[in-house]
């Protein structure tokens, strides 16, 4: 056979080739338009805010107050974990400083809920400044290690200082106020708006000049450094934030428990906000939206199965991953510009 014969017969097989690759490209495109449209985001709102006109059950009420408090928690460890790289296991302790500063507050000096927040974000950036200043230099391990025995640290103090309550905790936490509505429902209300407020707010960092400097950190922090970006305080800085939004979200929590104690905040807070993080994709906004509505809502879903429904939700937490290992919506790369560029190259 000719050289001429062959690559008359190959012609066509690259042809379709190339055609299958260019539709791919065009599906990921329109997909990733998809989820950068603000529409998507302005829907998502107006559905958690209309959810009450919906549905006013007690029990959906409890749920989803749950759920958009664990998607506050996502929010704010993307921005250390996702953002800027650093590998955090001891995140539910600044849920913990917000939830009893809080509740202390509250409880013994009568304050009202809302006027604990700025003492709450102080004392998150103070908990951040404590444990962050030291240890931001150690990469990798070494930093997981020293947060996760942060996190040990803060449960165990507070279960062990007589004004915390000790074992027992707090109890008697107020909430917001009523507003003239049905207690659960004002307090689902707060909760999303100020979830709504968070989500956004992390979004537009991640795509400001300081979240360039944490993708920049994330992906290699010499080359980043040598470049001229101060490493230290960008680090610091992704710490702070995620710190501050694990303690306005321990506000929330404790209003809607009004109670709280030590075992309320374990490493098991940590790792499913580490798992939402991951399972939804890093570095994404909805994506780990949607991963923690998935790790908060499954095991509610699979509550008919009873004693095996833990079971299931590993089993199903593990094909996910194992199918899809960069997460359910991941984070796109590449700036707009370049990634229709390439694009168009690859249609070419």
């Amino acid at each position: 056979m000719s050289a001429v014969e062959e690559h008359t017969r190959m012609a066509p097989a690259v042809k379709e080739a190339g055609t299958s690759a260019s539709s791919r490209t065009a599906v990921a495109e329109l997909v990733s338009k998809g989820l950068a449209s603000r529409w998507l985001g302005t829907g998502a709102a107006v559905a958690a805010l209309a959810l009450p006109l919906v549905s006013s059950s007690t029990y959906v009420i409890q749920i989803a107050v749950d759920a958009l408090i664990f998607v506050m928690l996502a929010v704010g460890l993307n921005i250390v974990v996702g953002y800027c790289g650093l590998l955090d296991l001891g995140y539910a302790a600044f849920f913990a400083i917000g939830a009893y500063t809080s509740g202390l507050l509250s409880t013994r000096f009568e304050w009202p809920l809302i006027a604990t927040l700025p003492v709450v974000v102080i004392a998150a950036i103070v908990g951040g400044l404590l444990i962050g200043g030291p240890t931001l230099r150690l990469r990798s391990d070494y930093l997981a290690i020293v947060t996760l025995g942060f996190g040990e640290i803060i449960r165990i103090t507070a279960n062990n200082l007589d004004f915390t309550g000790g074992p027992n905790g707090l109890y008697g936490i107020p909430d917001f106020g009523d507003f003239g509505l049905r207690a659960d429902i004002a307090l689902y209300w707060i909760t999303a708006v100020v979830v709504i407020a968070a989500v956004l707010f992390s979004s537009r960092l991640g795509r400001g000049r300081i979240g360039r400097a944490w993708r920049f950190v994330r992906e290699d922090e010499d080359a980043a450094e040598a470049m001229g970006i101060h490493t230290y305080r960008v680090k610091f800085a992704a710490y702070i934030a995620g710190a501050v939004f694990g303690g306005i979200a321990g506000v929330l929590f404790a209003a809607h428990q009004t109670a709280i104690s030590p075992p309320s905040f374990n490493f098991l807070w940590s790792a499913l906000i580490l798992m939402a993080v991951v399972l939804g994709g890093m570095a994404s906004t909805p994506g780990v939206v949607v991963g923690a509505l998935v790790i908060s809502l499954l095991p509610e879903l699979l509550r008919g199965a009873e004693n095996w429904r833990y079971l299931i939700f590993g089993l199903l937490l593990i094909v996910v991953m194992v199918f899809r290992p960069q997460g359910l919506l991941p984070a796109r790369t590449g700036e707009p510009g370049r990634r229709g560029h390439r694009a168009q190259e690859g249609a070419s």
